[in-house]
């Protein structure tokens, strides 16, 4: 029984997972996700905002800025890469209106 117990738990799904905003879409293969974090203050109770960035692997390049993805913890990909896109929670509008802009210039 117990066998079947740890067949079952896939060995990822401990890994962390974080939902941020795409900031950046300029690299190949990798974009730049920003997760706000919203902690209160030790003394005073008052909620904090805090950001930080995180470089992501994103193999079609399906993301773009403004996009809310859901990334995962990987093994270390490059020097600052340790993460992966997970899914594209929301699409931004944003992201189409450049689509069809650059469409129409061409």
């Amino acid at each position: 029984m117990a066998t079947q117990e740890t067949q079952q738990a896939p060995a990822n799904s401990r890994r962390n997972e974080k939902v941020g905003n795409v900031v950046s879409t300029k690299m190949q293969k990798t974009i730049v996700v920003e997760v706000e974090m919203r902690k209160a203050h030790p003394k005073y109770k008052r909620i904090i905002k805090s950001s930080k960035k995180f470089y992501a692997h994103d193999e079609q390049n399906s993301a773009r800025v403004g996009d809310v993805v859901r990334i995962r913890e990987t093994r270390p990909l490059s020097k600052l890469k340790r993460w992966s896109l997970e899914e594209i929670v929301r699409r931004s509008s944003l992201g189409q209106i450049e689509e069809e802009s650059k469409k129409a210039a061409s």
